[in-house]
């Protein structure tokens, strides 16, 4: 029998210590795959606080039936590091498109424009990067892959209000980053 087993269940009647007990027993394994697959540091550990939050609320879902603990971990931990991995390749992939319409600059206009385009867009990107990764990748699911608020909290697993809440949040702080600059884009 999965020694974790008990751990879960009393994960899900919301004893804290089991949840700390379950991270240091499985962490590295969780933050081990996920590294696997993004090989990025920071970005695995946003995967483990997400995995460990998802175990959490929903403690009572696990099937011992379908597999161990570490199994059950591991699921969460591939699914999570591989929609990452996807949602920058996405963002990657527009912002290069992006760059290209800004670089391919229609001959008939103006030099001096192009440039301030360019520029614009270049401070856009900075201050979209400047953001933290869980607001920014929610804007960037919203309003780069046209994901309702909705379809983001079910393929996140989040709370529809905590998803609005980031959003929310990450698109005041774009405005402050970029209110300098609103008069030149006039």
């Amino acid at each position: 029998m999965d020694p974790l087993r008990a751990t879960v269940a009393r994960m899900a009647l919301g004893d804290e210590q089991a949840l700390a007990t379950l991270y240091e027993a499985t962490s590295a394994l969780v933050f081990g795959l996920a590294l696997k697959i993004l090989r990025d540091r920071p970005s695995c550990e946003e995967v483990v606080v997400e995995v460990y939050a998802q175990a959490w609320k929903q403690a009572r879902r696990y099937d011992a039936a379908r597999g161990s603990v570490a199994t059950w971990l591991g699921m969460m931990a591939r699914t999570r590091a591989i929609d990452l991995a996807r949602a920058r390749a996405r963002f990657l992939a527009i912002e290069d498109e992006m760059g290209e319409s800004f670089d391919a600059a229609d001959d008939a206009r103006d030099p001096l424009e192009s440039n301030a385009l360019l520029e614009r867009a270049s401070r856009v990107r900075g201050a979209l990067q400047s953001l933290p990764d869980e607001q920014r990748n929610l804007i960037e699911a919203a309003f780069f892959r046209g994901m309702s608020h909705t379809e983001i909290a079910g393929a996140l697993g989040q709370p529809l209000g905590t998803v609005k809440t980031r959003i929310r949040m990450g698109l005041a702080a774009l405005r402050r980053a970029l209110a300098p600059l609103e008069g030149e884009w006039t």
